[in-house]
């Protein structure tokens, strides 16, 4: 069975959020918590829109909520700390999906070398000092400059598909690039 949404004649026309969550719920992503401090308490939220812009300069993207209450108080401090996390981590993704609660209950972090707060456990961590925004409907576009980057080759991804959460197992080392 395929999904399928036309626009119905009138190229004017666009599709219902509802049906732009379906169908790119097909496009598997992986999932992160952006972390930032303000000097007296730790911030973050969930996030899966997240990309690698430039290599020159290393730039990287994300695009939290508009209603986030967490990205205005991430965004004052200027700097940021992406947690890709690992697949043994899908509560931590819930948690920090969640408002109105301390995200940092019973989570083990550190502060990574630009203040923010590194994740235990996570796949990777990706400093970055915030350079552009852009207001884009009812999210807003990030860029971030890269300032410090790692990752933990043994662990596997928490990915993000239909709305689910689930994890790749690389049991097979990974393909090499051309």
């Amino acid at each position: 069975m395929t999904v399928r949404d036309t626009l119905s004649g009138d190229d004017r026309l666009v599709p219902s959020p509802a049906a732009m969550r379906r169908v790119l719920g097909h496009f598997c992503t992986g999932v992160a918590v952006i972390t930032g401090h303000d000097g007296q308490q730790p911030h973050g939220f969930t996030c899966q829109s997240i990309t690698s812009v430039s290599l020159e300069p290393p730039y990287i993207s994300f695009c939290p909520a508009a209603s986030s209450t967490s990205w205005p108080l991430i965004r004052n401090t200027g700097a940021v700390c992406v947690n890709v996390l690992a697949n043994d981590q899908g509560s931590i993704c819930t948690q920090f999906a969640r408002s109105g609660t301390d995200k940092f209950s019973e989570i083990r972090w550190h502060r990574g070398h630009n203040g923010s707060p590194a994740l235990d456990g996570a796949l990777a961590c990706i400093e970055a000092d915030v350079e552009f925004e852009h207001a884009a409907g009812d999210h807003t576009i990030v860029v971030a400059r890269v300032t410090a980057l790692e990752a933990h080759a043994a662990r596997d991804p928490l990915l993000f598909f239909r709305g689910g959460f689930g994890g790749f197992h690389s049991d097979a080392p990974a393909a090499k690039t051309p």
